[in-house]
C-alpha cells in the first residue's frame, strides 16, 4: 500500500535507497541510551502487556500490511497454489530421506511411515485453510498465533518459522548437490570439500549449494507470478519423471524384497515417520501466499488440501516402488532411487531419477523462498524483527530485503551442515508450529474476548490443558521407554479423549468461521495436537538440546530488542487515537 501524497513517496524511495538507523530501531526506546535503559527496567510489565495482547483479524488485514508501504499482487489462483503445494512439498524429502530411513530405522514399512506423518500433515493443513481463508495475509502461521494466541506466542513461532525455513532450504540445497553429482557420473559426495580438521557433521563444505541458493534468490526477488510460472513447468516435467519411476519401478519389483516388512518393530515406523515429517514440510508455505491469491475461500482449501492428497499418494508409491526393486539393507543412503535403477539393471534410468530429482528440489528451493520472505515480511510489519524487512519493492510487488536476507542464512547453513542434522531438527520446529496452530483453532472457535464468559474460558483452558498434558505424557513415554509396554496409555488416551469430549460438550462455541471451516472441530485439531506432540518424542535427544539453544536465541532477542519495539509500536497505534489494533486484559470488556 502506498503512502499518501507525493512526500511520503519521496520517502519510501530514501529508506529504499540507503539504511539508516531508523529503518532498524525506529522506536521510542532505542532513540537513546537513556530510553533503552528506561525500556529494560519496564520488561516484567512490558512482557505480560505482550503476553496477554492478542491482534485483531481487521488488524493483520490492514493496519499491519499497510506497513510496507506497497500491496503485493494479486496474481494467483488455485492452480497455482496447488502446483506451488506441490513444487513446495516434493522434493529431497523423498528422494533423499527414504533410502537413510528404510535402511536403517524402519525397513520397507517406511510407506506406513510416509502414512503417519501424512495424516498428520493433512490435519495440519486443515487447521491452516480456515485461518489462511479468513486471514489472507503474508504473515502465515505468525498472523494466526498473534491474533489467537498473543505477541510472544507469535514470537517463539516465528523464530521456529524462520528456522525452519532456513533449515528445509539449506537441506534441499545440499541434497541438489548430491543429486547433481549422480547425474556427472559422480559419487554423491564428490563436488563437496571435505576439511578433516572439522567435525563430521559440519566438515563436507558445499558451494554448489550456495550457488544454487543465490540463483533461486533471483528467481524469488523478480516476480511471484513469474515464480509461479517457472514452478507450474518444472513442476508437470517433476510429476512425470515421478509416474516413470513408480511404473519403471514396479515393473522390476521383486515381492521377496517385502518379506521382511517391519524388522525394527512399530517403533521404527513412527521413529521414521517424526524424521519424514521433514518430506511434508512447504504447504504451509501456500498459506503465506494468501496475501496474492485472487479468491482466499475457493483458492486456499483447493490448493492446499489438492496438493496434500497428491503428495502424500506420491510418497507412498514411490516408497514402496523403492523397497520392491532392492532389499532395503542395500538401498544407498545419498541417492537411493538412481541406484536402485542400476541395481536392477537399469543404468539408463538414474540420469532421468537425477534430473528429475534436480527439478524437483529446485522447485521445493523457490517455493520455500518465495514463502519464507513473506513470513520474515509480516513478522517485520509488527517490529519484532526490524521494519527495513517489512519494505515491499513498488516495481516487483515482492519484498526484496526479506528475500536476500533468509536467502543468505540458507545459504551459510547449506556451506556447512549435513542433512540429518538439518532434518531431525527441522521436524522438531515443524511439528512445534504445526501443534500451536491447531491450538489456535480450538482457541478460535471457543473464545472471543467481551463475549465468552470466565466460566466458558475457565473451561476451555482446562480442557486444553488436559488434551496437552496427555498428549505430552504420551509422547514422553514413547520416547523414554525401551520396551511396548502399553500400560501408561490406557491412562493417557483415554484422558485426551475424555478432555476433547468434554471441550465438545461442555463448552459453548463462541464463534463460526465466515467463509470456510474446518470439519469435526474439536476432534480434527486435538487430533492434530495429540499426533504432532507424539511424532516429537520420537526424535533424538542430541536434536532436542540444538532446539533448546536456538529457543534461548529467540529469548535473548526478544527481551533485548523485540518485546521494546513491537510494545511501542503497538502503543503509539493506540496512542494515536486510531482505532482499537489489539485486545488483552485491560480492553477486554470491548468485544472484538
Amino acid at each position: 500500500m502506498g503512502l499518501d501524497g507525493p512526500t511520503g513517496n519521496e520517502g519510501v524511495r530514501r529508506r529504499g535507497c540507503s539504511c539508516t538507523k531508523d529503518d532498524f530501531l525506529p522506536e521510542e526506546s532505542f532513540k537513546s541510551w537513556g530510553n533503552y535503559v528506561q525500556a529494560l527496567q519496564q520488561t516484567p510489565e512490558r512482557f505480560m502487556d505482550r503476553v496477554f495482547t492478542r491482534s485483531l483479524d481487521s488488524t493483520e488485514l490492514h493496519e499491519i500490511k499497510a506497513r510496507s508501504q506497497h500491496e503485493m499482487k494479486k496474481t494467483l489462483s488455485w492452480w497455482d497454489l496447488i502446483w506451488f503445494g506441490i513444487g513446495a512439498v516434493i522434493g529431497a524429502g523423498i528422494f533423499v530421506l527414504t533410502g537413510l530411513q528404510a535402511r536403517e530405522v524402519s525397513g520397507p514399512a517406511v510407506v506406513i511411515s510416509y502414512v503417519v506423518s501424512g495424516i498428520s500433515a493433512m490435519l495440519s493443513v486443515f487447521c491452516y485453510t480456515e485461518f489462511a481463508v479468513e486471514i489472507p495475509v503474508a504473515g502465515g502461521s505468525f498472523a494466526y498465533l498473534r491474533v489467537e494466541l498473543g505477541d510472544f506466542m507469535a514470537f517463539i513461532a516465528a523464530g521456529n518459522i524462520l528456522l525452519e525455513y532456513v533449515i528445509s532450504g539449506a537441506a534441499v540445497a545440499r541434497s541438489w548437490t548430491s543429486y547433481f553429482a549422480t547425474l556427472c557420473n559422480h559419487k554423491p559426495e564428490d563436488f563437496r570439500i571435505i576439511v578433516h580438521s572439522m567435525s563430521e557433521d559440519y566438515g563436507h563444505l558445499d558451494p554448489i549449494a550456495v550457488v544454487v541458493v543465490c540463483v533461486i534468490c533471483v528467481l524469488a526477488v523478480l516476480s511471484t507470478k513469474g515464480s509461479s510460472r517457472f514452478n507450474y513447468i518444472a513442476s508437470i516435467i517433476h510429476v512425470i519423471v515421478i509416474l516413470f519411476i513408480i511404473i519403471a519401478g514396479f515393473s522390476k519389483a521383486d515381492a521377496k524384497n517385502y518379506s521382511d516388512f517391519m524388522p525394527f518393530g512399530i517403533r521404527g515406523v513412527f521413529k521414521s515417520s517424526a524424521v519424514l515429517f521433514f518430506a511434508y514440510v512447504g504447504f504451509d508455505a501456500v498459506s503465506t501466499m494468501a496475501e496474492e491469491t485472487k479468491n482466499p475461500a475457493r483458492d486456499i482449501p483447493i490448493g492446499l488440501v489438492g496438493s496434500m492428497v497428491i503428495t502424500t499418494a506420491a510418497y507412498c508409491l514411490l516408497a514402496v516402488a523403492l523397497c520392491l526393486m532392492q532389499p532395503f539393507r542395500e538401498i544407498d543412503v545419498d541417492a537411493p532411487f538412481s541406484v536402485a535403477f542400476e541395481a536392477v539393471g537399469m543404468s539408463w534410468a538414474k540420469y532421468i531419477v537425477a534430473a528429475g530429482a534436480l527439478k524437483g528440489m529446485t522447485t521445493v528451493l523457490l517455493v520455500s523462498a518465495v514463502g519464507q520472505a513473506r513470513y520474515l515480511t509480516h513478522i517485520a510489519r509488527t517490529h519484532m524483527m526490524p521494519p527495513w524487512l517489512a519494505q515491499v519493492n513498488p516495481k516487483t510487488g515482492t519484498p526484496i530485503n526479506a528475500t536476500i536476507v533468509m536467502l543468505s542464512a540458507t545459504a551459510i547453513i547449506a556451506f556447512f551442515t549435513e542433512l540429518d542434522i538439518l532434518a531431525n531438527l527441522l521436524s522438531i520446529s515443524t511439528l512445534f508450529i504445526f501443534m500451536l496452530v491447531a491450538l489456535a483453532l480450538l482457541v478460535r472457535r471457543y473464545y472471543v474476548s467481551g463475549e465468552t464468559t470466565t466460566a466458558n474460558r475457565n473451561k476451555l483452558v482446562a480442557c486444553i490443558v488436559l488434551i496437552l498434558a496427555s498428549s505430552i505424557a504420551t509422547a514422553a513415554y514413547w520416547g523414554l521407554s525401551d520396551n511396548d509396554d502399553w500400560i501408561a496409555y490406557v491412562i493417557t488416551v483415554p484422558t485426551w479423549f475424555l478432555a476433547t469430549l468434554a471441550l465438545h460438550v461442555a463448552v459453548p462455541r463462541a464463534r463460526n468461521p465466515k467463509l470456510w471451516g474446518v470439519p469435526l472441530v474439536p476432534w480434527l485439531p486435538s487430533a492434530s495436537i495429540a499426533i504432532n506432540i507424539f511424532l516429537l518424542g520420537s526424535i533424538d535427544g542430541a536434536s532436542f538440546a540444538r532446539f533448546g539453544i536456538w529457543t534461548v536465541v529467540l529469548l535473548l532477542y526478544y527481551f533485548f530488542f523485540g518485546l521494546h519495539a513491537s510494545y511501542d509500536t503497538a502503543k503509539n497505534k493506540m496512542g494515536d487515537g486510531l482505532k482499537k489494533v489489539e485486545e488483552g486484559v485491560k480492553v477486554s470488556s470491548e468485544a472484538q
